[in-house]
């Protein structure tokens, strides 16, 4: 009776309630938007709540493990998830020209989702095992290692939006564990310079003949399509101008729930999955969209003060990654529907539709909340 007592208690102890009222707060608002973008979907809007559903069970069980509990897992889910991308490579399932799933006979999964959570997990393990004093070189070339192996897999089935998700996530454990800055800035530096080529150069290699080699075809079209979206406004540039209408058109205040006419009339494509901001700044104008920025904002905070006030090395890097993740995810997807990144098909937190971006989600706010209530040793000063 006792164990049972200690673990009913444990169960419910174990949410973080600052975050955990964001999140409702986001759900709530997540399943209003979904209920105006869905029009003649059909049931998305009731397969979004058990999606809901499920993700705060996933969140709750992930909350349930102890860091220490993670840590022992890292390894173990770096070697399922990179061992799940290779058999995409060789086994995997072919859809609308991209090789993404895995099929396991009763359903099919997307590994690639699992890597934005495994890579994380596995460099956070490996700076926590080596931290001997200051890092060396050696560190952070066997941390690349290991954040580049997912990367490349996932970029070659294409899935550049998810690869970017990957490379975010494991990036920052790098950086937050003592990346210097200085190295950075010629990279910083390289992308200015390529970033101010592509604008000079448009004209000339946005030409159907030209090759850009790094790069597939339909990536190519999707930088020129973010150059100049008016050169293909009924083909590859017709997502882009629809939604910027859509927004434009909702100005200050906003046309109103479920009165907004660029979605319900269907001129904005994928309305309920990547494109879900611009039917909700059509219908809550400026203001809604601020609104919606601010609570993201107040997650990430969040994210980034139990990061803070974290014990260890190990759930530092972890509880970082993981807020920034959260952070990448808004500012790449609100910039592709604002017209200033390309489309890359990353979902917007709590409000695009889906499930298994959910559960990904699910997971990394467990994971927030399984540090915030750790009890680990007194920090040192």
């Amino acid at each position: 009776m006792k164990k049972i007592y200690f673990f009913a208690l444990r169960a419910l102890t174990a949410f973080d309630w600052p975050l955990l009222i964001l999140l409702c707060l986001m759900a709530a608002l997540g399943l209003t938007v979904m209920h105006s973008a869905v029009g003649s979907t059909g049931g998305r809007f009731a397969d979004q709540t058990h999606h809901f559903l499920l993700a705060f069970l996933v969140m709750w069980t992930a909350a349930l493990i102890s860091p220490k509990g993670w840590k022992v897992l890292a390894p173990l889910v770096y070697v399922v998830a990179v061992t799940l991308l290779l058999g995409v490579e060789f086994f995997g399932a072919t859809s609308k020209g991209a090789t993404r799933w895995l099929d396991v006979g009763f359903t099919r999964i997307q590994p690639s989702e699992m890597s934005k959570i495994a890579v994380p997990l596995m460099v956070a393990w490996f700076f926590d095992r080596n931290q001997t004093g200051s890092l060396r070189l050696f560190d952070f070339l066997g941390a690349a290692f290991l954040l580049l192996v997912p990367f490349l897999l996932i970029v070659k089935q294409p899935d550049l939006g998810t690869a970017l998700l990957v490379f975010a996530a494991g990036f920052c454990v790098i950086y937050f564990a003592g990346l210097s800055f200085k190295l950075l800035a010629p990279v910083v530096l390289m992308l200015l310079v390529v970033i101010g080529g592509l604008l000079y150069y448009e004209d000339t290699i946005c030409q159907p003949d030209f090759d850009w080699v790094v790069l597939r075809d339909y990536q190519k079209h999707r930088v020129c399509t973010l150059l100049n979206p008016s050169s293909d406004p009924l083909g590859k540039g017709f997502h882009t101008i629809q939604s910027m209408i859509a927004i434009g058109s909702g100005g200050v205040y906003g046309k109103g729930y479920m009165a907004g006419t660029q979605s319900h009339l269907d001129f904005i494509p994928e309305r309920t999955t990547d494109f879900v901001f611009a039917v909700f700044a059509e219908e809550f104008g400026l203001y809604g969209g601020v609104m919606l920025l601010v609570l993201y904002g107040l997650m990430i905070a969040r994210g980034l003060s139990i990061t803070v006030a974290a014990h260890t090395q190990f759930e530092r890097l972890l509880a970082g990654s993981m807020s920034m993740m959260l952070f990448v995810y808004v500012f790449v997807n609100i910039g592709m529907v604002t017209g200033i990144l390309p489309v890359v098909g990353v979902p917007l937190p709590f409000l695009s539709y889906g499930g298994t971006a959910l559960m990904t989600l699910g997971v990394a706010c467990g994971i927030l909340m399984s540090v915030s209530r750790s009890k680990g040793p007194p920090k040192q000063i």
